[in-house]
């Protein structure tokens, strides 16, 4: 469906009125048109690059495996990216460990916490040297997410020495996300050279071709070579070691294919070179090989194949390849949501357009596989490569806004390999149901943290992304298979809310940490985001089982009726009750400010007080040191802003012009010197931008954008 609009925004007080008397809201000014082509949306929005600029680095990917390239359309100059955006080639299946005989476990890092009348063991960091301190530091960095092989070109200067970067020159660099490739021009010498780079989508495979004549000259050549994981927090995939033949094995698998085995420990995986054509040499080198093409041609094409088991049989084609390449990006952008700002005359439409162009891209080639992604996507590591769950929100749900469920099933769908240790923490913790692990890998396994084991807003998360999923085709197979996951985070929360005898209600915490984490997990409870979501989530698996025909529990009825109500002082909600001065206060009007996600990234509750909001949002926006948030809370803030009506503050806030709002010419949104990138922020721009154009079921559609902006949009899914 694809709308025009052309609208008056409702007032507060009317579309306060309409949700309290349980209506929808009214869409007005809608009329269907034909169908947007995508193709020119698309296509405004390359990014070009005429110099070697290491934030600005591309990729190309297919959502499990991902290439990250420089100014010479491959991985030549790795060192000098590292501090940029890395040359990585990572994977969904690629992890490894360092060996350890120590047999750590989650039980030598607990650290007990007074809650629920009685002492909860939680797994923490420990800054006092010894066993806990060991034990913790290594299951943060084990399992880690790792490096494949580095693919980048032999150059050979007119006197035989290798290319530096100061000697690629005339550089004319463009993603043309249209076809799903990377167009890479630059000189050596005053000698041309042409490169194409793209990935297939059916499997990890990158293809490339290069024309110039560099090749008859026997100058260019192609290096694989393999980088060491580096076990840190952050690894750019940039670390040689000479010892590193040691670890290869290469072996002719036909002319002009060859296969090469790297292990490293117990981790082990294959690289299938094919030429196209056999080479006139194959030359080991310290950390690899590398290929040289016979001197017949100035083209080469070359596909590069990476597996976790051996590649039997030829590798793809190029030339079909990228063929096949293009036709499935053509697919993806006409069947996926599309939001058309041309017609609007205010320049920041786009700059919306472009963030969603971009973003729709990258989200795709890094965040897009069967399980939730890490923060940095497969395109270097942060956080050792690990996921953190409750960031899956940021990245899931705008793929069932966008088009794309079968993404967001798919994130639904490794929560039952998840399952086993989440049922391990809560038995442990002395709780019914599940608790979420918040830093995990790809088993479901436990990560010790003294914030993540505290946080509780990515419990709910698979409550909301199978509502979502279900609304958006209902059946009764579908509750059936995800009736257990529903189930079972919702026993757990039902749980944990604490009944308090001197309140006379039920509490979350202590024991928590808020989404804004800026409150001691001993002493914090009742945070409003997370009491609004667990109203949400509990009455949300009450329905579940009417609608399997199942009476709804009423002990979590009784959790419902002796909830907390969200906490409000001097006409504000708080961000914790135990925090009272969450607006006059350091450090607390500081990171995410969260609270606004009782009514941004949830519909309303019960109880929810719609002016409230709307002087907390007022209050937020004015006192926030917005400098030191990070980059989903400016879609939340948007969110927020669209649900209460508010267009113009919900285009300011997705445009807010702070450090970490800022989106780079090739669309990551930048955080800081070692966080050159952040997919939840956008993952969340498209989550608020699809609220503002779809809207949810308790906003109208097109009520996010401002009263003159005719925008056209089709392909979106209302949020919930």
């Amino acid at each position: 469906m694809q709308f025009t609009f052309s609208r008056l925004s409702p007032s507060f007080a009317a579309a306060a009125l309409l949700l309290a008397l349980g209506c929808a809201l009214p869409r007005t000014g809608l009329a269907q048109e034909p169908a947007i082509d995508r193709q020119p949306i698309v296509d405004r929005h390359r990014v070009t690059l005429n110099r070697m600029d290491t934030l600005n680095a591309l990729t190309v990917g297919n959502g499990r495996f991902a290439v990250t390239v420089d100014a010479t359309g491959l991985q030549t100059f790795p060192q000098h990216y590292a501090n940029g955006i890395p040359l990585g080639t990572f994977s969904e299946w690629g992890w490894h460990s360092f060996p350890s005989d120590a047999g750590y476990t989650i039980d030598q890092t607990l650290r007990y916490t007074a809650s629920h009348g009685r002492e909860v063991p939680y797994s923490v960091q420990w800054s006092e040297a010894g066993e806990a301190q060991d034990a913790a530091n290594y299951l943060r960095q084990n399992p880690h997410r790792m490096p494949l092989a580095s693919i980048g070109w032999d150059i050979r200067l007119a006197d035989g020495t290798v290319a530096a970067p100061a000697d690629i020159e005339n550089i004319q660099q463009e993603l043309d996300m249209w076809n799903g490739r990377i167009h890479t021009r630059f000189s050596v010498d005053g000698t041309p050279v042409e490169v194409v780079t793209a990935t297939r989508q059916d499997a990890d495979v990158l293809v490339v071709t290069v024309d110039s004549p560099l090749l008859r000259a026997g100058r260019l050549a192609l290096n694989v070579t393999y980088p060491y994981p580096t076990g840190e927090w952050v690894d750019a995939g940039a670390l040689f070691d000479d010892g590193e033949q040691d670890r290869l094995g290469a072996e002719r698998i036909e002319p002009g294919q060859w296969r090469i085995t790297h292990t490293v420990d117990t981790t082990r995986y294959y690289t299938a070179v094919h030429g196209g054509r056999p080479f006139a040499a194959i030359d080991s080198l310290p950390t690899g090989y590398r290929f040289r093409p016979s001197a017949q041609s100035n083209t080469w094409s070359v596909s590069v194949a990476f597996s976790p088991a051996p590649v039997h049989g030829p590798v793809p084609i190029v030339r079909e390849s990228l063929e096949a390449i293009a036709t499935d990006y053509h697919a993806y952008w006409q069947d996926g949501g599309i939001i058309d700002f041309e017609a609007v005359a205010d320049p920041r439409a786009a700059e919306l357009e472009r963030r969603m162009v971009l973003s729709r891209y990258l989200t795709h080639v890094n965040t897009s596989g069967s399980m939730p992604p890490q923060e940095t996507g497969l395109t270097y590591n942060s956080w050792y490569g690990k996921p953190h769950l409750e960031m899956a929100w940021w990245h899931g749900v705008h793929f069932g806004q966008w088009g794309e469920p079968e993404v967001l099933q798919r994130y639904l769908d490794w929560y039952f390999t998840a399952l086993p240790g989440a049922r391990a923490i809560a038995e442990r913790q002395g709780f019914s149901g599940v608790r979420w692990q918040k830093m995990t890998d790809p088993s479901g396994g436990e990560t010790a943290s003294s914030i993540g084991s505290y946080l509780l807003w990515q419990q709910p998360h698979p409550i909301y992304f199978a509502e979502m999923l279900y609304r958006l085709d209902p059946s009764t197979d579908f509750l059936e298979r995800y009736a257990p996951l529903v189930a079972e985070s919702a026993a757990f929360m039902a749980d944990f809310a604490y009944y308090d005898s001197t309140r006379q209600e039920r509490v979350l915490g202590p024991g928590v940490i808020a989404a804004q984490e800026r409150f001691g997990a001993d002493t914090t409870f009742n945070t409003t985001f997370e009491l609004a979501y667990w109203k949400w989530g509990l009455e949300v698996a009450q329905q579940w089982r009417e609608r399997l025909g199942e009476e709804r529990r009423a002990d979590w009825d009784r959790v419902l009726d002796e909830l907390s109500p969200l906490p409000v002082q001097d006409g504000l909600y708080l961000a914790a009750a135990s925090a009272p001065d969450s607006y006059t206060t350091e450090p607390y009007m500081t990171d995410h400010p969260s609270v606004l996600g009782a009514y941004g990234l949830l519909p309303a509750t019960e109880g929810l007080d719609l002016a409230t909001m709307v002087r907390t949002l007022d209050t937020i926006w004015k006192v926030w040191h917005w400098e030191e948030t990070w980059g989903w809370d400016f879609p939340l803030t948007a969110m927020t802003a669209a649900r209460l009506g508010q267009p113009e503050r919900a285009v300011d806030a997705l445009l807010m012009d702070v450090p970490k709002n800022i989106f780079l010419k090739n669309g990551h949104n930048y955080q800081r010197s070692n966080l050159r990138l952040y997919l939840p922020g956008n993952g969340g721009f498209l989550s608020a931008l699809a609220l503002m154009a779809a809207g949810s079921e308790d906003t109208p559609a097109g009520s996010g954008f401002p009263a003159d902006w005719e925008v056209r949009w089709e392909g979106l899914r209302p949020m919930l």
